[in-house]
């Protein structure tokens, strides 16, 4: 067999060659701005002689603090074909993690959106590394802003040729792009992709989604998330028309004028993005869903109410997979078997609404407490530890946290689940977040799906609580639906619970609250959410 390199630059080769006139679409708040993959591939040639002018040294980190746009996807390429390293920086960081991940990363240059420099030019001083500051303008001027020295983006690569010679002596295991964990305790640890990795993890995205040149992707999780789950990859490997929504993200109405005018077939998002489309549609929103064939989400478990009313009321199948950063993210996919084909429609929807099944190419176990390999019966649950060509062997410059987490060959996730006959694994919790009382663990994850499935409820998340005879209880922390705030009682609740869950798992509080905190990629915060919930009910935190 060939001893043949895998590495994204081949992806943008193939587009370049053989999809030149698919489209790409960048919106803004002011119109669209529409290319091509052979326009990308010459302004990718442009920056990569722009990066080469910048004096980065092949492995040198290039950041990026910026939405779902054409520059940014341009990006995506640009540093790593030509041997450097992007860092994917979140925008919805605080201040210290912003300051410690790219001190850590070191950093040598951040190319910025000008909507986000507000948010850098705070913390610029205590960046040691960074060197250059690079505005991704949509109109073509230099905004006002602190960050120096700062360079337009379209004049960077302006004086450039739209050629360049791209190494294919890369290494497949060289280092490709870097994202740090959204650090839910501790700090954020860092994650590093190799070409190798992202090139496996891109030919799975394709054969689990059915993705075809067909196809029009509309990209919503935003780039700065764990690769976006492999969609600016997928897309110029198959030549997909893809659709870059930048702040236009959070306006439904906005998302629905894109499905329709630019014919989306699928799109992906976070379990907030498909509420806020939920809650938009169930006002009486316009829309035309005619051409989509799938809304993917991911991020944490969607509501099974949620995704039952998108089937039957607005008929978009969707479905749900789960992963970590770890994973470049994806480790499973719910979508059915053959064989489930003639199963009534809730029977189908129930399965969606697991975390599915392994995709080809990994190997998933659980392990129970006692150390064994759980049965695949749906009921013994355990710790879910992965491994696989995609995923992450050890943390960048972390090597304590790596050695626990990365044992044996394994990744090991921190989550619960169990695992059914047919190879479908039911995410349960996180270890950190079982609630044990009497000896028995809670599924903090379940009661929030029962609880969001009552019709005045928007969000719920549960925590647990200290207790001085049961060790802990659980509190359930409801958001209700505006137009149901002023009547909706803890006693509704409970009674929605009793004939859904076992009384043991009843909620001892049940307390209403205006939101429920977000970590940095739209996860429950239940970090936040104990430090807000623990003073209103005068308990102190375990231990």
């Amino acid at each position: 067999m060939m001893n043949y390199p895998l590495l994204i630059t081949d992806f943008m080769f193939r587009a370049a060659t053989y999809f030149p006139e698919k489209e790409i679409v960048s919106v803004y708040p002011g119109g669209t701005f529409t290319y091509n993959y052979g326009a990308w591939y010459r302004r990718v040639c442009q920056l990569a002689h722009a990066l080469d002018s910048l004096k980065l040294k092949k492995g040198d980190r290039v950041a990026s603090f910026a939405l779902n746009n054409h520059r940014h996807f341009e990006l995506y390429f640009g540093a790593p074909c030509t041997g450097r390293v992007l860092h994917t920086l979140n925008i919805r960081l605080s201040q210290e993690h912003l300051v410690y991940i790219i001190n850590h990363a070191e950093d040598k240059v951040i190319f910025v959106d000008e909507d986000v420099c507000f948010l850098l030019e705070p913390v610029m001083d205590r960046l040691k590394t960074v060197k250059q500051y690079v505005i991704l303008s949509q109109t073509g001027k230099m905004p006002q802003t602190k960050l120096s020295p700062a360079v337009l983006y379209d004049d960077l690569i302006a004086p450039f040729p739209e050629q360049y010679d791209f190494p294919m002596d890369l290494d497949e295991n060289d280092p490709c792009l870097i994202c740090y964990t959204s650090a839910t305790t501790g700090d954020p640890k860092g994650v590093v992709y190799s070409h190798r990795g992202l090139v496996m993890h891109s030919y799975m995205v394709v054969a689990t989604l059915g993705s075809q040149e067909t196809d029009c992707v509309l990209l919503i999780v935003p780039m700065f998330h764990a690769n976006a789950w492999g969609a600016p990859f997928v897309s110029p490997l198959m030549g997909l028309k893809v659709v870059l929504p930048g702040r236009q993200i959070l306006d439904m109405k906005s998302i629905c004028t894109i499905i329709k005018e630019q014919k989306v077939t699928y799109s992906y998002g976070v379990p907030t993005i498909w509420m806020m489309l939920h809650q938009y549609l169930e006002a009486g929103g316009e829309h035309d869903f005619s051409t989509v064939r799938l809304f993917a989400s991911g991020g944490s478990g969607i509501p099974i109410h949620l995704m039952e009313s998108f089937e039957k009321k607005y008929g978009v199948p969707m479905v749900q997979g789960y992963g970590s950063t770890e994973c470049s993210p994806i480790v499973t996919m719910s979508l059915l078997k053959g064989s489930m084909a003639g199963l009534p429609v809730d029977d189908k929807i129930k399965i969606k609404a697991t975390a599915g099944m392994p995709v080809a190419g990994l190997q998933v176990k659980i392990i129970t407490p006692e150390g064994k390999v759980a049965a695949m019966n749906g009921e013994d649950m355990g710790e879910i530890c992965v491994r696989g060509p995609w995923i992450a062997s050890e943390y960048f410059r972390d090597p304590e946290t790596s050695k626990r987490i990365f044992k044996d060959g394994w990744f090991h996730t921190g989550d619960i689940g169990t695992i059914n006959s047919e190879g479908y694994i039911t995410l349960v919790d996180r270890v950190k977040d079982m609630i044990k009382s009497a000896g028995e663990w809670i599924s903090s994850v379940d009661l929030e799906n029962t609880i969001m499935s009552h019709p005045k409820v928007q969000e719920a998340a549960v925590i647990g609580i200290p207790h001085e005879k049961w060790q802990e209880r659980p509190c359930a922390c409801v958001v209700p639906r505006p137009e149901h705030a002023a009547a909706i009682t803890r006693d509704e609740i409970i009674d929605f619970l009793k004939t859904r869950v076992a009384k043991w798992w009843l909620p001892d509080e049940v307390v209403f609250i205006k939101e429920i905190p977000k970590t940095s990629v739209g996860k429950f915060s239940k970090k936040e959410l104990r430090k807000i919930v623990f003073p209103m009910l005068n308990v102190k935190e375990f231990g």
